[in-house]
């Protein structure tokens, strides 16, 4: 099990996309792999054939356990898998299992069996797979033999999956497009009749572990408090509109808010800190953890040196992985070193909200929507279009008047996106 992050302990296996027996190349995808920031995926660094799978989909285990085994095909990999777990030799238990297994091949390999098919092909299998099948009730017919002259071996019976008969042995159309079928079919949502009560339960990825765990820290070491403000954004909708005219440029609301926080950050520093208990930690670095939605949960990518990018290279940047992001292409790196984090959620129609610091950040911006509505200026009751944020602030590390003067700056940059650019 591979460490895919700096703060990973365990990995949950979410898919296997090799089966034991397939040749694998040096950079073949052979697992996605759930961390505690994502599910990515694992590629080989090795070229073989893929002998043994030691963590089953679904099952988790810690950073160095055995995942899986690569090696020459054919080769007996029999104790290995047992002395990796032991750390050396395996124990007499597990060396009279290695031995009753050796008896059973050994066995298997000197029987034969010939199997007759109604197609009149014939079919080697060894007694003891034969027995397998039978109590399985798998149709011989569809099953690829491994062993001398297509021989059916145990190993073959045991591997099986129905899925794979179409492309082996397609003895029946219609039994053969069965399996093909049911896999790709869409879940089928169970029939409640009405006045019964109905419940299910879904098992927690490893992402959604570890989301509960630090927000639940957070919430209940930190202690947050909240400052929000209502920002006029006619001005940012007219230079956006002035700036996307330009060939090859797209720029968001959102990244002229990353933008602007990063600004204020370098004038406000003491927003842009960590809390540790013997010192504050001030940065005077700004990388900006960006809160994407995906299918497992959120995952925050950071873009490093944020007040140095210029809006269109925000909005690229930001295109970019959070893209990766929902693809499962984004790497731990990319996700760690924030040391402040927005969060949008205007895009749903979410006008206000307040979110739980990112920690080890002091703060976190909610971003949301742009709302037109009638608005006071000069005296006159206009038609304006206006955003509301919320700073939630770590009060350990940010006082309320440093958060509010944060936020004014915020604001001016916002209400005055020409500022953004001297």
């Amino acid at each position: 099990m591979p460490r895919l992050s700096d703060t990973m302990t365990d990995g949950t296996v979410a898919t296997w996309l090799k089966k034991v027996g397939d040749k694998v190349s040096e950079g073949d995808i052979l697992a996605e792999i759930e961390t505690d920031k994502a599910t990515m995926e694992f590629e080989s660094f090795n070229s073989g054939t893929l002998l043994h799978i030691g963590i089953q989909e679904g099952e988790s285990a810690p950073v160095d356990s055995l995942l899986a085994i690569i090696g020459p095909e054919g080769t007996d990999i029999s104790g290995v898998a047992e002395n990796f777990k032991k750390g050396g030799a395996a124990s007499a238990p597990a060396q009279e299992e290695k031995a009753e297994e050796s008896k059973s091949e050994s066995a298997e390999s000197k029987e034969e069996t010939v199997e007759t098919v109604s197609d009149g092909r014939r079919i080697f299998i060894s007694p003891l797979a034969k027995k397998i099948a039978e109590e399985k009730n798998i149709n011989i017919s569809q099953v690829k033999g491994t062993g001398e002259n297509g021989r059916i071996v145990k190993s073959d019976i045991e591997n099986f999956k129905p899925a794979a008969a179409t492309s082996q042995a397609p003895a029946s159309q219609e039994t053969a497009a069965k399996p093909e079928t049911t896999a790709s079919a869409p879940a089928v949502k169970p029939f409640v009749p009405a006045g019964e009560t109905y419940s299910e339960e879904i098992k927690n990825s490893q992402m959604r572990k570890v989301i509960a765990k630090r927000l639940s820290e957070s919430k209940f070491t930190a202690p947050h408090y909240y400052l929000t403000i209502e920002v006029a954004m006619d001005g940012a909708m007219a230079s956006r509109s002035t700036i996307n005219a330009l060939p090859d440029t797209k720029v968001s609301f959102n990244d002229m808010v990353i933008k602007a926080c990063a600004m204020a950050l370098k004038k406000h520093p003491k927003v842009n800190s960590q809390w540790k208990d013997d010192v504050t930690v001030i940065h005077h670095h700004v990388h900006i953890g960006v809160a994407v939605a995906v299918e497992d949960g959120l995952v925050v990518p950071v873009l490093k040196f944020a007040d140095q990018l210029s809006l269109s290279q925000i909005g690229a940047n930001v295109k970019d992985v959070a893209g990766r992001a929902k693809n499962k292409k984004l790497q731990p790196a990319e996700m760690e070193g924030s040391t402040f984090t927005v969060s949008n959620l205007g895009m749903f129609g979410i006008t206000e909200f307040t979110s739980i610091i990112n920690q080890p950040n002091s703060a976190i911006l909610s971003v949301g929507a742009i709302v037109e509505k009638p608005v006071v200026r000069n005296g006159q009751i206009v038609v304006g279009n206006t955003m509301k944020v919320t700073l939630a602030c770590d009060h350990r590390t940010v006082d309320g008047a440093t958060g509010a003067e944060f936020l004014q700056t915020l604001r001016q940059y916002l209400e005055n996106p020409v500022t953004m650019l001297a």
